[in-house]
């Protein structure tokens, strides 16, 4: 344990919650441990998680293998839980790249459409969390926003609730073995404004925003949905050219408002889930999800939407294995 006390910088924890939160403000400090499985959640002021005796007693916390996180928004004042009616306001967007994660932060840095980062914290070796210190969100903007960042730079679209956490920096990844330092960098001291994220949001909204097939609970015992799915399912199993498979089932479901994306999502999700219990890796199925499509998709957002299939499928397979 002395070793890892030696990684553990409290200084560079103390900066970022300085930079995060001003005075009296009110957040979430997550401890969460995996073996064996403990969650610890504390609500503090500012004054209090930078008290040198807090600082420490985290650092102990992560030296013995919890891992630290912090909530990305400020808490209502005396507020006792971490849920989505607490949060005050929105006070970041965040981005996480945890695939290809330098080449994918390369292009975030060389792009016109967002604005220079608040901070960008590298949470293992290739992975890191983008944040934009932010001014002027509601609340359902900042999660329209957060999917349109997810989607156009390659990030997990499933972090989009206001009421998430981060990770801590200046403690310790106990996720790997040895411990990964978790680090930040400052890019920028500017607070973003909605107008300042020239993103389009309206056309990754149809890509998006829209629940995939065969994730959320059905509507009947043999819902329509229901039925397309283990369709698609039994004729990609047979081998089935999925284009054909794709036109077929549009023209089958032209009672929805658009056919050619419901096709295509559902024949997409349903590969991708029978490639992944295949045990075909996952950048080799992200692959050809975007070969498949990229004469139907715009480039633009080809390789991102075949991303975020991937990882739909990955968490389908997750939740029937748990269930």
């Amino acid at each position: 344990m002395p070793k890892l006390r030696k990684q553990i910088a409290v200084n560079v924890a103390a900066e970022f919650l300085s930079r995060s939160f001003g005075p009296g403000e009110t957040f979430a400090i997550l401890l969460r441990r995996q073996s064996p499985a403990e969650t610890i959640q504390r609500i503090v002021t500012r004054e209090c998680a930078l008290a040198p005796r807090y600082l420490g007693w985290l650092a102990c916390q992560n030296a013995t293998g919890a891992n630290v996180y912090v909530a990305a928004n400020p808490l209502r004042p005396g507020s006792r839980n971490r849920t989505k009616e607490s949060v005050a306001e929105v006070r970041h967007l965040y981005l996480d790249l945890d695939s290809d994660g330098e080449t994918r932060l390369a292009e975030l840095r060389s792009s016109n459409s967002v604005p220079i980062p608040a901070a960008i914290v590298q949470t293992s070796s290739g992975k890191y969390q983008v944040l934009w210190r932010v001014e002027g969100f509601a609340f359902a903007l900042q999660e329209s926003t957060l999917k349109a960042l997810a989607i156009t730079f390659g990030g997990d679209p499933a972090c989009t609730d206001c009421n998430r956490v981060l990770r801590l920096p200046g403690f310790l990844n106990q996720k790997y073995d040895p411990a990964h330092p978790v680090t930040v960098e400052y890019p920028s001291d500017y607070i973003s404004h909605p107008e300042d994220f020239r993103l389009d949001i309206q056309t990754i909204k149809r890509e998006l925003l829209r629940s995939p097939i065969g994730t959320g609970k059905p509507a009947g015992k043999h819902s329509h949905s229901e039925q397309d799915w283990a369709w698609v399912l039994g004729e990609l199993d047979r081998g089935k050219d999925p284009v054909k498979l794709t036109r077929t089932l549009a023209e089958r479901r032209s009672d929805k408002p658009d056919p050619i994306y419901y096709a295509q999502r559902t024949v997409d999700v349903a590969s991708a889930r029978l490639w992944l219990i295949e045990g075909v890796p996952m950048a080799d199925v992200i692959t050809m999800l975007q070969i498949r499509r990229r004469f139907e998709i715009p480039n633009t957002l080809c390789a991102a939407r075949a991303q975020e299939i991937a990882l739909t499928a990955q968490r389908m397979i997750a939740r029937k294995r748990i269930a």
